[in-house]
């Protein structure tokens, strides 16, 4: 039996408990919203377009945010592998994607894939999964499947370039108004950018500049959106691009030099790359001889590459990676080729490529960031394609994804700094 006493006293501190715990969730609601980090990737798009333009949305993210005076991509400067990169903060030589097309040892042949079990480094989606954090894609290169049993729960598929970025914009806010409980709190979205009319037309074709502010026109909008939300306060944009673009003109193909050899190998040509699969590897030696022997191409066993390249996969790559610089492109010869080629330096005209090492200026891509978390009005010398998983990490507050060599651009608080 108890007491009046123990029975008064037993009340009391069941009463100080329910306050307390009443408390701990009014601290809990106060806290606001779960951080949102969206990350765009602008196709194609050079470090230096933006200045070529009136821009409204990316010159608010240059006054009121973080912009950087070039992204450097990781080797080779080509789309699916800077795709991966920014995803997983890690070069080719780790996360496995060493081109846009490419054959295993196996025969299975890679070509524009959007099968996540070929990437060998955890994606940043899964990163964020992984830690209790929702994740949407909408257009990634290997967001279409389960990586390792994972996937992002929202995820657009599959890929159609048809798809401009008006429905993108709308896709994300959908996102956003969802409750609280099932927001995403990482949002992915690759973008047009200016790569098909850098490729079609150049770089420095007048229409980069009208692709340029269509881009930016959508961005605008979806500013425009979060800014109706009041969602600045825990949202963070951030906007890549994968690669630049050169002009280019001058078409180098090795395989003749090779037939001529006496070598049996397989090209798989990347613009500034390729990767040369030998029929017999004994014959490597013969391969390089003849290979120094084409003007403007360099070559180099797999085994010995520059230590900066950082893009042998063993298993992947070729016997024998070539490399060539702007004007210069490494393809397959054909009439058709070598018409249109004549064709646009009588006209005036070049067409574009990438590929190349990414040092060079041409290489370079755009990186800027606004919203929480990001300091205003800085300009950044230089980002690195691995840099970017690790910041969006950072403004999440989870862990960067396993394989990460990047690092946070930004240090995050719990407050808003925009």
């Amino acid at each position: 039996m108890i007491c009046a006493p123990a029975a008064a006293l037993a009340r009391f501190l069941s009463l100080s408990l329910l306050v307390a715990l009443c408390a701990l969730a009014a601290d809990a609601g106060a806290a606001g919203p779960q951080p949102v980090v969206i990350v765009l990737s602008w196709d194609g798009t050079r470090y230096d377009y933006p200045a070529r333009a009136e821009t409204v949305a990316l010159a608010r993210m240059a006054r009121e945010g973080v912009r950087a005076a070039r992204l450097t991509p990781v080797y080779p400067s080509s789309t699916f592998p800077n795709h991966v990169s920014l995803a997983t903060g890690t070069h080719p030589d780790r996360h496995g994607i060493i081109e846009n097309s490419f054959v295993d040892r196996a025969g299975k042949k890679f070509d524009y894939s959007n099968d996540a079990s070929w990437i060998a480094a955890e994606p940043l989606w899964i990163t964020a999964e992984r830690q209790n954090v929702r994740a949407a894609v909408y257009f990634w290169v290997g967001s279409e499947t389960e990586w390792r049993g994972r996937a992002a729960t929202y995820r657009r598929r599959p890929f159609d370039a048809r798809v401009g970025e008006a429905a993108k914009v709308d896709q994300i806010l959908t996102w956003l108004d969802l409750p609280e409980g099932q927001r995403p709190g990482l949002i992915m979205s690759w973008w047009h950018g200016c790569d098909g009319v850098g490729h079609d037309l150049g770089p420095d074709a007048p229409e980069i500049v009208t692709q340029l502010l269509a881009q930016d026109r959508e961005l605008a909008r979806l500013f425009a959106g979060l800014d109706s939300r009041g969602a600045w306060a825990y949202t963070t944009v951030l906007v890549a691009s994968d690669h630049g673009m050169a002009a280019a003109r001058g078409a180098v193909d090795p395989q003749p030099a090779l037939a001529a050899a006496g070598v049996r190998a397989r090209v798989q040509f990347g613009a500034g790359e390729a990767q040369v699969y030998l029929a017999d590897p004994a014959q490597r030696e013969r391969a390089l001889a003849a290979l120094a022997e084409v003007d403007g191409v360099r070559a180099y066993p797999n085994d010995g590459l520059p230590a900066w390249m950082r893009s042998d996969f063993p298993g992947r790559s070729g016997d024998i990676t070539l490399a060539v610089d702007p004007p210069n492109v490494l393809r397959r010869s054909s009439w058709r080729l070598t018409l249109s080629s004549w064709w646009s330096a009588l006209a005036g005209s070049h067409i574009g490529a990438h590929g190349y090492a990414p040092e060079l200026p041409e290489m370079g891509g755009i990186f800027y960031a606004l919203g929480r978390g990001v300091p205003k009005g800085v300009t950044l010398d230089e980002v690195r394609a691995i840099d970017v998983a690790p910041t969006a990490a950072a403004l999440l507050g989870v862990s960067p994804p396993e394989q990460s060599e990047g690092k946070s651009l930004f240090r995050v608080t719990q407050t808003a700094s925009y």
